[in-house]
């Protein structure tokens, strides 16, 4: 990345913790499809030849949600969700970053909203338990604040991305 004066600049702090979130959130997401596929293989074997293992499906639904979360986080750091670009194409560079800040700034009250009531649920069925796993539903609720923060995080360093790049 160049500055204003030509010289190479260093990304941010944000920007970095950023990167650094995401590439974590990349390792913790390829090893929990790891998980999914096998687990659910698993659960196809025993249910054929064997006795159905009782928490697999269960583990199957968590993951499964868990792993949409994760990729989420994933596509929202590398800008790859699907938007309608070409009437923000046609704006100037001014009025693109606003749309975009303004954009921006909805995706973090809507997760902000994700975090929120994330942690809510892990407070109200903490005492709830999971039929075949016995797992508090603090846990599985984690998953929401979590990955909502980590999607914040993301919006903010492309929000201060686009204002640096734009000075």
């Amino acid at each position: 990345m160049a500055g204003s004066d030509g010289k190479a600049s260093r990304p941010s702090l944000l920007h970095r913790v950023s990167d650094r979130a995401n590439a974590i959130t990349e390792g913790v997401l390829f090893a929990s499809l790891l998980v999914l596929v096998t687990v659910t293989f698993l659960q196809v074997v025993f249910r054929f030849f064997f006795t159905a293992l009782s928490w697999s499906e269960e583990l199957s639904s968590f993951l499964l949600v868990w792993v949409s979360l994760l990729g989420t986080a994933v596509g929202f750091k590398r800008g790859s969700h699907i938007a309608v670009t070409f009437m923000v194409e046609k704006l100037s560079p001014g009025a693109r970053r606003l749309v975009q800040s303004f954009i921006g700034l909805l995706g973090l009250g809507f997760f902000g909203i994700v975090v929120w009531y994330g942690g809510v649920l892990m407070g109200t069925e903490a005492s709830q338990v999971t039929p075949a796993m016995g797992l508090s539903m603090r846990w599985i609720y984690l998953m929401y604040p979590v990955c909502g923060a980590l999607i914040m995080l993301h919006i903010v360093d492309s929000l201060a991305e686009a204002w640096r790049k734009e000075r």
